[in-house]
C-alpha cells in the first residue's frame, strides 16, 4: 500500500534514465550557477558523463589520466582553496585503488570533496568483472566522516547533487550505468540522513537503495496481489542512515530484509 503522504512525489510514466546521465546533466547545469565547482575525471569522462561539464567549462575540468589516487589528492588540494571538487571514476577504482587518498587526504581532514562514482554494482555486466564495484559501499561506510549515498533514480540523483553541494564535507555518491525507471517526480525533496517509505505493510521491512529500488517496487506489487503487504523503504542515504524510520518499521514488522546491488 502506497502511503498517502508520498503519492504527490511519485512519477507517473514509463521514462527511464541512468543515474550517471542525470549526474552529468545536473553537474553541468550547476556549473552555470556556482563558479567554484570544478570537476576531475580519471580519463573516462564519456562514461561518467562529466564530459558534459568539460564541454561547457573546459577551464574548470581536469582530466587526471588513469591515476585515481592522484586525482583524489588533487581534489583535496583544490578544496582547501575554496573550490568544490567533484572527482569521478568507476566505483571499483574510487573505493579500492584510491582508498588511502580518500581516507587520509579527504576524509581525515574533513575536506569538501564530492566523489561521484559510476558503474557500481553487479548490474554492470557489460564492462566485465574487473569493473564491477561490489565492495564500495562497505569500504566507504567504514571511513569515518564521509557521507555515502546511493540514489535510486534520475530524479533523486539530481536532488542528491544539489544536497551535497550544500553539505560541507566529503561525500561518496554511488551511480549506475544502466537505465532504470524514474520513481520520483520533480517535487521530491531528498535529505541527507532521511529515507522514504514507498509502501506500507506489516509483514516485513524491506530496505533498498540505488538500482534495486525499481526491482523491489515491482516485487512489492506482486506480493500485494497475494495479500502480502510490506514496508518498502528507499534508504538512499546509507550513511548517515535514517535510524528512526528503520527502527520504527522493524519494531512493527519484526523482520528486515535488505536488497542491494552490492
Amino acid at each position: 500500500m502506497i502511503p498517502e503522504n508520498i503519492r504527490g512525489i511519485l512519477y507517473e510514466g514509463d521514462k527511464k534514465t541512468a543515474t550517471r546521465n542525470a549526474y552529468g546533466d545536473r553537474l553541468a547545469e550547476l556549473g552555470e550557477i556556482n563558479k567554484d565547482i570544478v570537476v576531475l575525471d580519471a580519463d573516462i569522462s564519456k562514461s561518467t558523463m562529466t564530459a558534459i561539464f568539460a564541454k561547457k567549462f573546459p577551464d574548470r575540468f581536469f582530466n587526471m589520466g588513469i591515476a585515481e589516487s592522484n586525482m583524489m589528492s588533487t581534489a583535496a588540494g583544490l578544496s582547501t582553496m575554496g573550490k568544490i571538487p567533484f572527482a569521478s571514476t568507476f566505483g571499483v577504482f574510487a573505493s579500492k585503488r584510491a582508498c588511502d587518498q580518500v581516507s587520509i587526504s579527504i576524509a581525515y581532514p574533513g575536506l569538501n570533496v564530492k566523489i561521484c562514482a559510476t558503474h557500481c554494482g553487479i548490474s554492470v555486466g557489460e564492462d566485465g568483472a574487473t569493473h564491477q564495484a561490489i565492495e564500495d559501499v562497505a569500504i566507504m561506510r567504514a571511513i569515518p566522516g564521509i557521507v555515502v549515498i546511493s540514489p535510486s533514480d534520475g530524479t533523486e540523483t539530481r536532488k542528491v547533487i544539489d544536497a551535497i553541494i550544500d553539505y560541507k564535507g566529503p561525500c561518496y555518491v554511488r551511480l549506475g550505468r544502466s537505465a532504470s525507471p524514474l520513481i520520483f517526480n520533480d517535487s521530491y525533496n531528498f535529505k541527507i540522513g532521511r529515507g522514504v517509505k514507498l509502501s506500507e505493510g506489516k509483514s516485513a521491512t524491506v530496505l533498498t537503495a540505488g538500482f534495486t529500488t525499481h526491482i523491489c517496487i515491482s516485487a512489492v506489487k506482486k506480493l500485494e496481489a497475494e495479500g502480502i503487504e510490506v514496508d518498502l523503504i528507499n534508504m538512499s542515504s546509507i550513511k548517515p542512515i535514517d535510524e528512526e524510520l528503520l527502527l520504527d518499521s522493524a519494531k512493527k514488522t519484526k523482520i528486515v530484509f535488505t536488497v542491494e546491488d552490492h
